[in-house]
């Protein structure tokens, strides 16, 4: 069940990066190219004012893709410390004397806590994308 839930993320993930690059990135990419063909094109300019010229093609879509890579890292943070919150409530009901019993039913807990946290967090991606898309087209 647990492995479920792992794969929900995995796959709401890839799915956002996959939007993200298609809608946004991709775009910003193409033109950096362009740009850094058009230096490259330019026989009159030294090596170095060449590539000081890609370099600043590569700024925005550098730029972009560390957005979006600090969003996803924020995103897996946050999952990571409810699954943390999760393992602490149970660790502070296990003693050294808990029945086995006991433990089976807390490794339960644990389970459906960590799966509640996958869902709840798979649940913002939308919103998340709003916002990075509404980055996008607000600063770049």
């Amino acid at each position: 069940m647990a492995e479920a839930a792992q794969s929900r993320v995995q796959t709401a993930i890839k799915d956002f990066i996959n939007t993200v690059d298609r809608q946004k990135l991709r775009g910003l990419e193409r033109n950096m190219h362009l740009c850094a063909a058009e230096c490259c094109g330019d026989m009159d300019r030294t090596v170095e004012d060449v590539h000081r010229c890609v370099e600043k093609c590569q700024g925005p879509t550098q730029s972009a893709q560390q957005y979006v890579q600090s969003e996803l890292e924020r995103f897996q943070d946050m999952l990571q410390r409810c699954v943390l919150q999760c393992q602490d409530e149970v660790k502070d009901k296990v003693g050294p004397n808990t029945p086995e019993s006991d433990i089976r039913r807390y490794r339960g807990e644990f389970e459906t806590c960590a799966i509640a946290c996958c869902d709840k967090n798979v649940a913002k991606l939308p919103s998340l994308l709003e916002k990075v898309k509404s980055t996008f087209d607000s600063s770049l």
